[in-house]
């Protein structure tokens, strides 16, 4: 049989013997990582044990040409020369020992394969019974690392992570410090795909057997775990540094999913700073790309999005119909899943299906408590909780939504994904109903009460307290930063500044002052609401005590240094400081005066 089409040749000759070339396969797998040399080496042995009638040799080289990975020939092609290989040696086998060890291996990886296609695992975890039967540990655990490889689903947490911690102790018994590798690979990647606290320390323990001596394929593999930890993090820059150095060590190690996953960090990169769009014609070219595993769909429903959000909704309905098919329950549970479909919800959102949100939103349920990720942890999409909060907004359940956005944005604290926790707290200010009318702010003693429609916050005297007291009793109102400074304090007393003095309140701005000292006296002398008077007499008191700090002999306004720069930060400190003290009191109204005020050299409030 020919050697697999595209396949480098192998320089036969510096090997004497087919085990000798089956060997140098093994190590290239096994030991380096070299998924590529390891094909070579495999390729060229199974076509030397085939000429020589070698079977035994020949079930090896198949079996090692089939790689550490399932469904690691992805071109049509390809994946048949592997599957006739496979079945052939299946045939010769089963005539002279059905039972034996490589039989068990080969009917495996058949097995693996199928099942992995099809989005299945019963056939795979039937040959792991098989092969624990069996007794041969290489056997074993081959069939342990295929059977996990199949089980990347969301339902399938707790037996996966099960046969990673088997695999880790068959390992000792085969010798081959790849299957100590995987086995401690799978145990990482099961751990972040749960969303577990401890999924780090089992990546640092494997970083530290990698730092002992590399292994490409896996390394490949914690690159691209790591580059996912940097979008968390919110370092976009340098998550994208590193995804393209990611990318170069997969293609090295002959990874068909280098560039798919390259893809899916820039996407997820993209999505966070709101630049999706500018992926479109990335996303097309990938969304067909014979790379792509046979169970992949995220890419689909991410170009779903980039259509809706650059306004090209009839694309963005052509993909999602793809995807959707008679029913979402179609698409296989594969390790893309809870991503795609969080690609559905929002795609659902941006082109007002509320049908569509809702059919996702039964299908998410079940998943609420799992960060939504792609693949082996390459990518990571935040709580589920936020598509499930997204889905009822869509359908029109606010309630729903609002219960599991407020979830979503701890639970995206708790995996450390700071921009996954922006996006559903703006999803959530978003459900949020528009509160009548404009806030309000009266002294009471040492503190400012403000009331903005049924909501209320009490907050501590503080020089922002003031400025925002201004502010909200001259809504619509332009106020220079340096006249609310100079209501409180003579900002130039820094020693040789030369600047022309002025008035450390100017006219204008006593006169403000003094107006609202004149309404707040009406108001105690026509009230006959004791509390509404006691509030007036205590703003006015306090307006009069600034007033007379700004005043000198003979009602002369004192001097002030002219220095506006230096008044439009201080003032914008102190009113950003105050706001975050009445978010802490009432979130809702300190969001409301975050949008709502304005500060620079002229503040103002203007209610949203």
């Amino acid at each position: 049989m020919s050697s697999v089409s595209g396949a480098p040749k192998c320089a036969e000759t510096d090997y004497t013997s087919d085990n000798d070339l089956v060997a140098a396969g093994v190590h290239a797998l096994h030991a380096d990582g070299d998924l590529t040399s390891a094909r070579r080496c495999f390729d060229a042995a199974y076509a030397r044990a085939e000429a020589g009638g070698d079977v035994p040799a020949m079930a090896e080289a198949a079996l090692g040409f089939g790689g550490i990975w399932v469904h690691e020939h992805r071109t049509g092609a390809d994946a048949a020369v592997l599957e006739r290989r496979l079945n052939r040696l299946l045939g010769l086998l089963s005539r002279t020992d059905p039972d034996g060890a490589l039989a068990v291996r080969v009917r495996t990886r058949l097995a693996a394969e199928r099942d992995y296609r099809e989005g299945r695992s019963d056939a795979v975890l039937a040959a792991l019974e098989e092969a624990r039967a069996n007794g041969d540990p290489v056997a074993h655990a081959e069939a342990l690392s295929l059977a996990h490889h199949c089980l990347l689903g969301p339902e399938q947490r707790l037996l996966r992570r099960d046969i990673a911690v088997e695999l880790l102790a068959v390992s000792a018994r085969t010798g081959r410090r790849g299957d100590l590798l995987m086995g401690l690979l799978w145990w990482t990647v099961d751990l972040f795909l749960d969303g577990d606290r401890h999924a780090e320390r089992r990546l640092a323990e494997l970083r530290g057997l990698l730092a002992e001596r590399d292994h490409l394929a896996i390394g490949f593999i914690a690159d691209a775990i790591d580059v996912m930890r940097e979008i968390r993090a919110g370092r976009f820059a340098e998550a994208e540094r590193r995804a393209r150095d990611c990318f170069e060590r997969g293609r090295r190690a002959g990874d068909a999913d280098a560039e798919g996953w390259y893809g899916a960090h820039l996407v997820a990169i993209r999505w966070y700073q709101g630049r999706l769009r500018d992926l479109r014609p990335m996303l097309e070219r990938l969304v067909h790309a014979p790379t792509l595993s046979a169970v992949d769909n995220a890419y689909f429903a991410v170009h779903a999005v980039a259509a809706a959000e650059a306004g090209d909704r009839r694309t963005a309905a052509g993909a999602l119909a793809r995807l959707r098919g008679p029913s979402l329950k179609e698409l296989p549970h594969s390790a893309s899943w809870l991503v795609t479909m969080h690609g559905i919800v929002e795609a659902a959102r941006l082109l007002g299906d509320a049908d569509l949100a809702d059919e996702a939103y039964e299908l998410l349920l079940p998943h609420a408590e799992r960060p939504s990720m792609v693949s082996l942890g390459v990518a990571c999409f935040g709580s589920v909780h936020h598509a499930l909060g997204v889905a009822a907004a869509t359908a029109g359940r606010c309630d729903a939504a609002a219960e599991h956005l407020a979830r979503a944005v701890e639970h995206n604290r708790a995996l450390g994904h700071w921009p996954a926790a922006e996006e559903s707290r703006r999803a959530l200010e978003r459900l949020e109903p528009a509160q009548p009318g404009r806030a309000t702010c009266v002294r009471e003693r040492q503190h400012w009460r403000l009331g903005w429609g049924e909501r209320g916050a009490l907050v501590e005297n503080s020089v922002g307290m003031l400025h925002l007291a201004v502010l909200l009793a001259n809504a619509g109102t332009e106020i220079p930063a340096v006249e609310l400074a100079m209501g409180v304090t003579a900002l130039a007393q820094a020693a040789g500044q030369r600047t022309s003095p002025q008035a450390v309140l100017d006219q204008e701005a006593m006169r403000r002052y003094r107006t609202r000292v004149a309404d707040l006296q009406r108001e105690m002398e026509s009230t006959s609401d004791a509390r509404r008077a006691a509030a007036a007499r205590r703003e006015s008191e306090a307006l009069l005590a600034e007033l007379a700090g700004s005043v000198g002999i003979g009602g002369r306004s004192r001097r002030f240094v002219d220095n506006a720069e230096r008044a439009r930060v201080a003032v914008g400190k102190a009113i950003r400081r105050a706001i975050a003290r009445v978010e802490e009191a009432d979130a809702a109204l300190g969001r409301h005066l975050r949008e709502s005020v304005h500060t620079g050299r002229q503040c103002s409030y203007r209610p949203v």
